[in-house]
């Protein structure tokens, strides 16, 4: 018997009004692997030539008085300031990390307006600082309200699983049942526990899983081996789930960033 969530997620929309495209990458704060080379300026064009709508960004600077210092190319604005440049008009920072050199988290670029956003903290008490950013934006009409929420989880499978449960109750409580819903990001999950808790739940599919299978080996991005990363949806059709790993995004990040594109 065919399930619920497989239907959901494969239905086509009553009129498919827009098509859109998100991008979800973390950008290990600018640099390569092992910190190794500066790269902000490479991965805004890289995001650029993406030409995606809504783009999701974790481990994203908000500022860093050390980094600032040390290299000349520095922007003076925070880096998703700079990657969202002129073709993201509407930003929101989610910041969870703070430290003596500055802050860091999870950050939203769309292109369509944020009419509402807010960063709920999920640390479970450890030295990982993390958040859900969660973002309301709302594009040309006929299209309802998209909700979107961008997460970076931590590296311990309990830290995880509470944090997991923590986006299951803001699903529930905060995202109507029948609004467009996108949730991107870094979630750690590498010996994948928590994405039939998310997709049965919660009533979400999986972009990769939906599309080839199986969620997304994106980790470490030169030769990616543990499936980290993710793109849920609910109440959108799937048209294309790519990762970009080959050059230049090889040596933009310790991750490779994931694309989706869906019809509302």
């Amino acid at each position: 018997m065919e399930s619920a969530r497989s239907k959901l997620a494969i239905a086509e929309p009553a009129a498919a009004s827009l098509r859109l495209k998100i991008l979800t990458i973390n950008t290990h704060k600018g640099f390569t692997t092992f910190n190794r080379r500066f790269v902000l300026h490479e991965l805004r064009d890289a995001v650029r030539d993406t030409a995606a709508d809504i783009v999701c960004l974790q481990e994203v600077l908000g500022s860093h008085a050390a980094h600032a210092s040390a290299h000349p190319n520095w922007p003076s604005e925070p880096h998703y300031e700079f990657l969202a440049g002129s073709i993201w008009g509407n930003v929101a920072y989610g910041r969870n990390a703070v430290y003596t050199e500055g802050h860091h988290g999870n950050a939203v670029l769309s292109k369509f307006p944020i009419v509402h956003w807010h960063n709920h903290d999920i640390s479970s008490g450890t030295s990982e600082e993390r958040g859900l950013l969660h973002c309301v934006l709302q594009p040309p009409a006929p299209s309802p309200p998209i909700h979107v929420i961008c997460t970076h989880l931590a590296l311990r499978e309990a830290e995880r699983a509470l944090q997991a449960r923590h986006l299951r109750e803001l699903i529930a409580r905060e995202v109507p049942a029948d609004a467009p819903l996108l949730v991107a990001g870094d979630f750690n999950d590498w010996r994948n526990r928590l994405n039939d808790v998310l997709t049965q739940q919660n009533h979400l599919a999986e972009a990769f899983e939906q599309a080839h299978g199986r969620v997304a080996r994106s980790f470490p991005a030169r030769l990616p081996i543990l499936r980290l990363d993710r793109i849920y949806f609910r109440n959108a059709t799937l048209q294309h789930a790519a990762v970009l790993s080959a050059q230049p995004w090889s040596r933009l990040s310790d991750h490779a960033a994931l694309t989706a594109e869906l019809s509302l």
